[in-house]
């Protein structure tokens, strides 16, 4: 198999679930990993397993994320693996949604990226290599009822994920976005007939995105369980 070209990931938004399998799979792989969230002794435990470093960021505060990666940069060494994972998800019907918490939503989902995209970019442009990968989700196509805001954040974020390759890519950057189009399983939410996805599943084509020679790249997956209609 191809060994991943890359020595150290970030992973923004980290938890349980997606995150937590890639940062798995990216330490077995050999990666130094840090892992940021805005409640970092929510991962001492998992990061200590896993031989990870965890950091505290706002992803919405720009000088929060510029914070993130200097600490980053002095305790693991410059990323050339970011993963932005964090989301905001608010419901509710159009004529009810509260103006302020909309602009939240949309802070997390997509300026987050953007401040977090354009920090990475800074210092994998120096070295014409890395990779930047965006989680997306069935929103980033598909706006569904009482769910405008996250639609309007996982739209954005795709936006970004399309610039950014344009961009980025020529300069050897290799960006990406999953969309990842069904329910993931979770420890609430266990799954014997792969009627929903298995993280782990997950995270095993965000390696193989990292893998890929720069002459075959892929800039969007497209991911679902064999179940999901579409």
């Amino acid at each position: 198999m191809t060994s991943i070209p890359y020595r150290t990931a970030l992973i923004v938004g980290a938890g349980a679930g997606i995150s937590a399998s890639v940062a798995r799979a990216l330490a077995s792989a050999g990666l130094r990993v840090g892992l940021a969230s805005r409640s970092p002794q929510r991962l001492a435990a998992y990061a200590a397993e896993i031989g990870a470093t965890a950091f505290a960021v706002d992803a919405a505060e720009p000088t929060a994320v510029e914070q993130l990666f200097r600490e980053v940069d002095d305790r693991l060494g410059e990323p050339d693996v970011v993963l932005y994972n964090a989301s905001a998800r608010l419901r509710g019907p159009l004529v009810s949604l509260e103006p302020g918490e909309v602009r939240k939503s949309l802070a997390v989902s997509a300026y987050g990226g953007f401040l977090v995209v354009q920090q990475a970019a800074r210092r994998m442009l120096a070295h014409r290599r890395g990779a930047i990968l965006l989680t997306g989700a069935s929103a980033s196509v598909k706006g569904f009822a009482q769910s405008a805001p996250f639609a309007m954040g996982k739209f954005a974020l795709r936006g970004l994920a399309q610039s950014a390759a344009r961009e980025l890519g020529p300069q050897g950057i290799h960006v990406a976005h999953f969309l990842i189009d069904g329910s993931v399983r979770s420890a609430t939410r266990p799954d014997t007939d792969d009627r929903t996805l298995d993280p782990n599943g997950i995270a095993q084509s965000y390696l193989d995105v990292l893998r890929q020679p720069r002459n075959a790249w892929s800039f969007e997956v497209d991911l679902r369980p064999w179940a999901e209609s579409f």
